[in-house]
């Protein structure tokens, strides 16, 4: 039987890509800039493992990052990754915008709902993953209620994957990091240690963004000599919030980790 998958046509970010290509570069070469990346969207599904099409639960996170790794090496001038963030997220994440105007992180009612959400999706890989065992392996996490912390983690990403084997681990910070615009969104902060890309698990914990933990921390970066993604990862929610505490105290460390 043929692996299944989602033609270009069939994701809902082609047009707006093509008027990104066109307002930067002009409708001709936007033209040929978007041939050139189907062309390579279609010679890398050859190349791609069986995740079920669009019958998997995270198909427009799978397929569309397969756009944006089809996309990059097909710019003439390979810009900076950091030039192409705003585009990504905002192509990515505009129902997590939509959603932040009727949900708050920061209403504990809808912290413990955002859990649920994400336990149900947990549920779905688990059963996804049977059927695709290339795709996301999703590991739950109690919710934290004394601190109104949801979390969970990946410990195997397709998109980290496709990026490590075709040489595209520098175009994946694209994909990673709208994560915490989306999580912004919706009123919430984002900590992570790490990705796939950078380790060997992908972790979300989302706290409210007036969460007193995290207030006055967004200036500051993670020091990576001394927070490392396997201590982080094997710390409870409780433990990690209160060494975070203590290392903003000594202005060392930040909250977002983002990839490089």
């Amino acid at each position: 039987m043929m692996a299944a998958y989602m033609t270009i046509e069939q994701l809902p970010y082609g047009k707006p890509v093509q008027s990104w290509l066109k307002e930067r570069y002009g409708e001709a070469e936007a033209d040929r800039i978007w041939e050139q990346t189907r062309e390579n969207y279609q010679n890398y599904l050859r190349d791609l493992p069986d995740y079920g099409g669009s019958k998997n639960g995270h198909a427009k996170a799978i397929y569309g990052g397969l756009l944006i790794f089809a996309l990059y090496p097909a710019l003439p001038d390979q810009p900076p990754i950091s030039e192409l963030q705003n585009f990504v997220q905002n192509l990515f994440m505009g129902p997590f915008t939509k959603l932040g105007k009727i949900f708050d992180l920061n209403c504990p009612s809808h912290m413990w709902l955002i859990d649920k959400v994400f336990r149900k999706s947990g549920n779905r890989d688990r059963k996804d993953i049977l059927r695709y065992p290339e795709g996301f392996i999703n590991v739950d996490a109690p919710y934290d209620k004394e601190h109104h912390a949801a979390s969970y983690s990946f410990t195997q990403c397709p998109n980290a994957e496709f990026a490590k084997k075709h040489g595209l681990l520098h175009v994946l910070p694209l994909l990673c990091n709208s994560d915490f615009f989306g999580i912004s969104e919706i009123h919430g902060t984002l900590i992570r240690c790490g990705t796939c890309g950078n380790s060997n698990v992908c972790d979300y914990l989302v706290v409210g963004s007036k969460t007193p933990s995290q207030k006055n921390m967004k200036p500051y970066r993670m020091n990576r000599a001394s927070w490392s993604a396997g201590r982080c990862c094997s710390l409870k929610t409780s433990e990690i919030i209160r060494l975070i505490q203590k290392e903003v105290r000594m202005n060392t460390i930040g909250i977002d980790n983002r990839m490089q």
